[in-house]
């Protein structure tokens, strides 16, 4: 029967599938790969699809949603034990979308969705899964779904943090909203890309700080990157000038190093992405890749932001050698 008729990550078994499945691949691939993450964005697709009804499969109920973070967090620690036990030397974390969570405005009402949001999307899988307790504003309300011993279950040790970061998240009141909050508009004055994410490399920094002073791990940023709706094809010279994409790589690349002589221990940094490609929330109407994709023609075309990044990295490399 498939899994979503089972009741899919609602199921505490749900976790015992994911073991299962973790097997298979440490079998599979376990004597070539070396460094594992169990999930990409626990929130991503635990909010979306559980709380806010956006994603499949299409639930908007608290105590589902509850339900879906600690089997979920559940999984990852079997994952983690598989892997421990089935490859050995291996490298294994989690990725997280990890985004500072700020108010849309002063208003007290959503100074504390915020704070609530913040819980919801950054904080309720890593401080379960690293420190070994849910975030305040969490815990007592998941509290009837956490059996003896689960916390130990979930707090497996890791090798290191994975960061998906892309802009700050602003948040406010939604009092008919599961949860009572939601996401809201940027204030006046924060520029946007045409995709309306807020544009605010600073933030970058601010991501960094918090996850080295919270979980003492060294971080690999996993995703960072600009996306656009326009086709961005190129000119008569075949020329792509993504310069707003290029401007904001070089930023964030300036507030990652300033995190690091600050103190965050950051070992990768990765673009998205290399090639435009299918967005899952924006099909291929959404473009990230710093090589232009003619999708009909399947042709790859550099845009100035590769260009720059070549450049970029070459020069590091060519001063850490």
């Amino acid at each position: 029967m498939p899994l979503p008729y089972l009741g899919g990550w609602a199921n505490r078994d749900s976790a015992g599938w994911y073991a299962d499945y973790a097997v298979l691949c440490a079998r599979r691939f376990g004597d070539r790969v070396t460094r594992w993450a169990t999930f990409n964005e626990f929130s991503v697709f635990t909010l979306f699809g559980y709380a806010l009804g956006w994603g499949a499969p299409s639930v908007s109920d608290r105590g589902e949603h509850l339900k879906v973070i600690h089997h979920t967090n559940l999984a990852h620690g079997a994952g983690v034990d598989v892997l421990r036990d089935l490859v050995p030397g291996a490298s294994i974390g989690a990725v997280h979308s990890f985004q500072p969570c700020r108010p849309a405005d002063p208003a007290p009402e959503n100074v504390e969705a915020a704070a609530l949001f913040d819980e919801l999307w950054n904080l309720c899988f890593p401080d379960a899964q690293i420190l070994g307790h849910y975030p305040p504003r969490i815990a007592r309300a998941i509290e009837p779904h956490v059996q003896p011993g689960d916390m130990a279950r979930i707090c497996r040790p890791v090798d290191w943090f994975g960061m998906n970061h892309y802009a700050p998240l602003f948040a406010q009141a939604e009092p008919g909203a599961v949860w009572g909050c939601g996401f809201g508009a940027p204030p006046e004055g924060i520029p946007r890309t045409d995709i309306g994410w807020p544009l605010q490399p600073s933030a970058f920094h601010e991501a960094l700080m918090q996850a080295t002073a919270r979980y003492r791990l060294p971080i690999y940023v996993t995703e960072n990157g600009y996306g656009t709706k326009s086709p961005e094809a190129p000119d008569a010279q075949g020329i792509i000038m993504d310069r707003e994409r290029l401007d904001y790589l070089q930023a964030c690349i300036h507030e990652m190093v300033r995190a690091l002589k600050d103190g965050a221990d950051v070992r990768g940094y990765f673009v998205w992405s290399l090639l435009d490609n299918f967005e899952w929330g924006g099909g291929y109407g959404t473009r990230f890749g710093i090589v232009h994709v003619g999708f009909e023609t399947q042709k790859r075309t550099p845009k100035e932001s590769a260009k720059w990044y070549s450049t970029m990295i070459g020069g590091a490399l060519g001063r850490a050698s």
